[in-house]
């Protein structure tokens, strides 16, 4: 026989700790998933054969750190698919036994002569580890934001007996709906309406402007071209090119890796596959959702603040 919930027993989920944890989970959930987004669209294949699903095979590259090319004999058709890697490694530890599957059940056993291994980056690791973490600190600062901001809420604390409760609610609603003037006889003492000061310093400024270091953090690793200076200053030359040499190193790790494997690719199969950037215009994305600055590249980033700086000093002058 099943218990009975005490009278007054509150849904878990509506208790301020669950609250809190969904709160969390989907501050969390917001960030990975407009990064994820993001690094997804950066760049696609060029020249791929149309049978190929360029948004699946990004999507296993960003999880698993690499995608399988091959062709079926079968179905006469090429295919980009997960795959589960083993058997005898070569002496740059490449795997020679490949295993491509799919969630409908369908696998295909391959080795190095019929297959390529597109790996995502120099470095064979999965980029969805390092854009987790980002979403946790980002998520993690929104919320101590959102609980710093709470805090500089100054609370009210209404001291009444049972004759005066009604006359306290009445009060308060007015209060609450920012009535210009509150009425009370003169029975009312003025020290049954007082405020609670909660103490805590107003720190929300400093942590967004972390919350924004971090996020162009993300960028860089991504290589979305972004101009992390916060100075009111103009910057010179040097200075962007400086604070992008990351966005440029991150974005030859990607592309060198994904071309050699396409270079295997052209030469197994036949194909002229390559990849690269979308570099016609490249979105640097606001943190809040916002629409951030549009460079059509990075050197026409520096252009434009070379030309704008000569304009200046004409003014100046």
């Amino acid at each position: 026989m099943s218990r009975r919930k005490p009278n007054g027993a509150k849904n878990p989920s509506q208790t301020p700790f669950w609250r809190a944890k969904i709160e969390n989970t989907e501050s969390w959930l917001k960030y990975f998933d407009r990064l994820t987004s993001a690094y997804m669209s950066l760049g696609e294949f060029k020249n791929c054969p149309k049978e190929i699903d360029e948004r699946f095979a990004m999507l296993g590259m960003f999880y698993d750190g690499y995608i399988l090319f091959f062709k079926d004999d079968v179905l006469e058709q090429y295919m980009a698919l997960r795959a589960a890697l083993g058997g005898r490694w070569s002496v740059y530890d490449i795997p020679s036994d490949r295993r491509a599957y799919a969630s409908n059940g369908y696998q295909n056993d391959l080795n190095e002569e019929n297959s390529v291994i597109i790996y995502d980056n120099l470095l064979h690791t999965r980029p969805a580890f390092v854009i987790q973490e980002f979403a946790e600190r980002l998520a993690n600062l929104d919320r101590i934001i959102d609980i710093n901001a709470n805090a500089q809420k100054t609370p009210i604390l209404l001291r009444y007996d049972d004759r005066d409760r009604l006359t306290l609610q009445n009060v308060y609603n007015k209060y609450e709906g920012n009535s210009p003037v509150i009425y009370g006889d003169k029975g009312m003492s003025p020290e049954l309406i007082q405020a609670i000061s909660t103490g805590a310093p107003y720190v929300a400024d400093k942590l967004y402007e972390l919350k924004s270091q971090i996020w162009n953090e993300a960028l860089t690793f991504m290589g979305i071209p972004n101009v992390t200076d916060t100075k009111n200053e103009r910057l010179i030359r040097d200075e962007v090119n400086r604070s992008q040499g990351g966005v440029i190193a991150m974005r030859q790790s990607r592309k060198k890796s994904i071309n050699e494997a396409c270079e295997k690719i052209n030469e197994i199969f036949g194909l002229d596959m390559s990849w690269d950037y979308n570099e016609e215009y490249t979105e640097t994305p606001d943190p809040d959702g916002g629409q951030g600055a549009t460079v059509q590249n990075i050197n026409s980033l520096i252009r434009q603040i070379n030309a704008d700086n000569e304009k200046a000093r004409g003014e100046e002058e």
